[in-house]
């Protein structure tokens, strides 16, 4: 576990954090938000907003970790497809949610949409929040998993 710190592969792990932020900047619109935010800042509940960003970059981080982490039990020649499934699970789960599961639009709702079916993640719980920690508890899963191989 503490090569993945050391170079060349924390420049990966750098690399692929900053893209998976973008990708999932672009794809939840979270940039049309941002003037929202602005506009509408004495109405928003600043605490759920905070915590949803702050699971949106550590999904982001482990997302990173698992993905070298991956790389270098290949390269052993290590097995390692399961965890490589989780992984992509919890990517794929992390896009769906975006960086604000509740204001923005995400990756569900849009596939949703294609079959006619309205669904927002504002209509859960905890508004989609508690989807994020799903996809954080999964990521730590694979990790963990990986380093009992």
């Amino acid at each position: 576990m503490r090569r993945i710190f050391k170079k060349p592969y924390i420049y990966f792990i750098i690399g692929i954090f900053l893209s998976y932020l973008l990708i999932n900047f672009l794809i939840s619109g979270f940039y049309n938000t941002i003037p929202l935010i602005i506009a509408y800042a004495n109405n928003i509940n600043w605490f759920k907003l905070s915590v949803s960003i702050i699971l949106s970059l550590i999904t982001g981080a482990l997302i990173a970790i698992n993905s070298v982490h991956i790389y270098i039990k290949y390269k052993e020649r290590k097995q390692c497809v399961k965890e490589g499934a989780i992984t992509g699970l919890g990517t794929i789960g992390g896009l769906a949610t975006g960086f604000c599961p509740l204001c923005i639009t995400g990756l569900f709702p849009i596939l949703f949409g294609f079959f006619g079916i309205s669904f927002s993640l504002a209509s859960l719980p905890f508004q989609g929040i508690e989807i994020q920690i799903i996809v954080v508890l999964v990521l730590l899963t694979s990790l963990i998993a990986m380093n009992k191989k």
